[in-house]
Parts: C-alpha cells; structure tokens; sequence
C-alpha cells in the first residue's frame, strides 16, 4: 500500500548542525522505518541527502518507501527485512552497524510497540517481545555502531523514548526508561570523541502507534498530540546542538517538569497501570 508524501523540499528545511551532513551525506539506518516515526525520520534524512538503510519486518511496506524516497529525494535506499524481535532478526541488522568498510553517519533506534496488555495475565512472550524491540535492539544496535563511529571521529545515535518514561504505566515505560537513561550513559561514554547521542521523549504523536495498539484516539486532548514532523524535525535540531535529551515543544517540557517534580506515590496514581488499564486491549508489535 502506497503512503503518499510530499516533496521533502516542500517543507520547512532542518539544520543540518552538527551532524555535519554535506552535498552527499552519508548513510542512516533506521529502525521501525516501516511506518510512523521511522517513516519521518527517513523522509527528513532524505531530504538532507543522507542514503538510508530501512529496517522493519514489513517487507512491502520497506520496498514501496524505499522507492518513494528515492525517486523524490534522489538518495539510495537499502531495506533490511528483520525482525529485531528474534536473535537472528538483531544479530543481521547490527552486523552492519559494525561494517566498518561501510560505515553509518546516523543509526536511528526507532522500532517499538505498545504492549496493550497488565502484566499480571498477560502474554509473557509479548512482554519478552518488548524488551528485545526496546531494550535490547537499542544495546546491540548501539554497542555495533559506536566503536566505528567513534573511530572515524563523527556520527549520531538517536534513541527514541517516551514521556511515558517518567511514569509507571508497566513495561514499556520501564523500556522506555531504561533508553533514556542508557543514552545519557552512552553520551558520557562518547564525549570528545564527536559521536553524538541524544534520546527523545516524545509524548502523543500522530502515527499508526495507538491505532495498532487499539488506543482510542479521542480519549486523549486535543491539544496533546504532536505531529510526526514536529518531533522528528526538533529531535534532528537537538542532535545538531549537541543535546542529549530531546522533550518535543514546550507542552511536554512542562509535563515533563510536572512529572519530574511529583511524588512518586502521585504519579503512581494518575499514570500507573490501573489509570489506563481501561484503554488497553493489545494487538501486534508496530516496527
């Protein structure tokens, strides 16, 4: 099925900044590229003429987007059909993030899924499921691409969290959790060697995200979803000021501060597993 999408060129340009993209620059791989997120991402590094890797399990949906960017962008576009689920799935994908005759300017850590289920009585496989897309992917991924990056003295690694990271709403917000602090950790790790790291933590974004996971849209306000674009663009303008951490538009930066500032025993209140059970009722992994 084809995602129609406009001319990169037709909208508002990103800085390059400090991922020092040239004429030609370079090659990004992306996670979960099939659809949301993922799908911005490669549209705007496109744009900057970065060629890109798309990886997802959706084979149709990689090779019609891949042929998209590349007819409107002019950039090449390889697909990398894997499950980062399965060991074979995260083993073929960071292979070549290690492939230093072929090196990686940006590794994007996108794919991930909304679990829809309690822990107690759910699917424990599904539970394992997340932690190898959101968890272990990102490590695996990450631990392959930065020893090369850091060789060559440039790159970025761009992890994608949430704000729900800041509350107790079960495994993916531990998941999520954990990649923020991660990426701090690796950004520690990383310094002076011209290797950038920076997480995102955006909050609802308009994508296939809640649809797949059978969270109803209209129970959420208005005035708290964001657009793919919007988080996609601030997150490449925060990777190009050197910033670790990326909480897209001020809105969600005052959550995030409200969030930060509350007791534990409040916010296990408002944003634990019993607050949102009722919205919740689980389907397949969105990579």
């Amino acid at each position: 099925m084809a995602h129609p999408r406009p001319h990169p060129q037709q909208r508002p340009a990103v800085s390059a900044g400090g991922l020092a993209l040239p004429a030609r620059a370079g090659t990004a791989l992306i996670t979960g590229a099939s659809s949301g997120l993922g799908r911005e991402f490669a549209w705007q590094l496109a744009a900057k003429r970065c060629d890109l890797i798309l990886v997802a399990r959706r084979e149709a949906h990689l090779v019609d987007l891949a042929g998209q960017i590349s007819a409107v962008a002019g950039v090449r576009c390889e697909v990398i059909v894997a499950d980062l689920a399965t060991d074979a799935g995260r083993t073929r994908v960071a292979a070549r993030c290690a492939d230093r005759h072929r090196p990686l300017n940006v590794v994007v850590n996108n794919a991930g899924f909304g679990l829809g289920q309690p822990f107690l009585g759910g699917d424990l496989k599904r539970e394992q499921a997340a932690i190898d897309v959101m968890v272990r992917a990102v490590m695996e991924l990450s631990h392959a691409a930065a020893p090369v990056m850091a060789a060559r003295g440039r790159g970025a690694i761009i992890n994608v969290a949430s704000m729900v990271a800041r509350t107790a709403m079960g495994t993916y917000a531990a998941a999520k959790a954990w990649v923020r602090s991660f990426s701090e950790a690796l950004a520690c790790e990383l310094a002076g060697t011209g290797v950038q790291v920076t997480a995102v933590s955006p909050g609802l974004v308009r994508t296939e995200f809640h649809a797949a996971a059978k969270l109803p849209a209209e129970v959420w306000p208005r005035l708290g979803w964001l657009s793919a674009e919007t988080v996609v663009s601030q997150t490449l303008s925060g990777v190009a000021r050197g910033k670790v951490h990326v909480i897209p538009t001020w809105r969600y930066r005052v959550v995030e501060a409200a969030l930060a500032a509350s007791p534990r025993a409040l916010v296990r209140t408002v944003a634990g597993p019993k607050a949102w059970r009722g919205l919740t009722c689980g389907q397949g992994p969105v990579q």
